[in-house]
């Protein structure tokens, strides 16, 4: 009796699994494709069919990591609404784009492309194709091992990388405020330079001076900031209004502060910071 119980339960546990993987998305994950077009592998599920209505062809297709469809066409063009992960798209004679959950990719009618996930990130996207007398889908060639494997690796995504400078200049602002010289030590590039109002310090020169109290900044309201990436290179501007202690005395002035960050080992190092006085508060 207790083995006919404990294979009833292993059973249901199983069929369980497998119901929440096909479900865990807003939509069935679908059947599992044979590999006739790709190389991976690409999950299907078929949302809508061409009718006398409907002149388009709608599919969720979901890559494991390292899974690429071959160079094709679409007759009458698609549009991929990319719904996970992050991808690669490219068009014949352009360089390949990283695409991510959120973008949207048109592919033109009759211009030869391909698509996949990355080595490394699942992807997967909801296929909106238009039907066309010219037929359908038309494959190609696939994609060479040497091509994919020579696309370099995309960098981290935009926007969570664009949070955490910003969080991390916040931060900053606090450490310098409370003067912990040993954060900051940690934060800053060796190299770092440092430009208050056309002085310019090292990063020793300004951790001293921070220690002693030659400058406290006391207070940094925060009303706009911007955060542009360059590759491993990151420039924040803040626009601020400062309270701070200068040679004992306590003065506040509204700044316009660059800061430039270059990330090494996987994380942010403040590399240079720039005050620029503004003329009105």
């Amino acid at each position: 009796m207790k083995k006919v119980l404990y294979l009833s339960i292993v059973l249901f546990a199983t069929f369980t699994a497998k119901v929440s993987a096909q479900e865990a998305g807003s939509f069935p994950l679908g059947e599992k494709a044979k590999n006739a077009n790709h190389t991976g592998d690409v999950w299907l599920s078929e949302l809508s069919h061409v009718d006398k209505v409907f002149n388009n062809q709608i599919t969720v297709a979901t890559f494991a990591p390292n899974a690429k469809l071959n160079w094709h066409t679409h007759p009458g063009g698609q549009i991929l609404l990319i719904t996970e992960g992050i991808g690669y798209y490219q068009e014949k004679g352009k360089p390949v784009q990283v695409v991510r959950e959120g973008d949207v990719v048109k592919c033109s009618p009759e211009v030869p492309h391909w698509h996949g996930s990355t080595p490394k990130d699942s992807f997967a996207y909801i296929g909106i194709t238009m039907d066309s007398p010219k037929g359908r889908t038309k494959w190609l060639q696939a994609v060479t091992d040497e091509e994919y494997k020579s696309i370099p690796a995309p960098v981290a995504n935009a926007g969570n990388a664009q949070q955490t400078l910003i969080d991390l200049s916040k931060k900053k602002w606090a450490w310098m405020a409370d003067r912990k010289t040993d954060s900051l030590n940690a934060l800053f590039h060796e190299k770092a330079v440092f430009v208050h109002m056309g002085a310019t310090m090292t990063k020793e020169q300004e951790l001293n001076t921070i220690k002693s109290g030659g400058i406290h900044y006391k207070k940094a309201d925060i009303h706009d900031v911007s955060v542009n990436i360059i590759g491993n290179t990151a420039i924040l501007l803040n626009r601020i209004t400062l309270l701070a202690v200068v040679g004992g005395n306590e003065v506040t002035n509204p700044f316009t502060v660059t800061e430039v960050y270059k990330k090494e080992d996987n994380s942010w190092k403040l590399a240079s910071m720039s005050f620029t006085r503004l003329l009105t508060r």
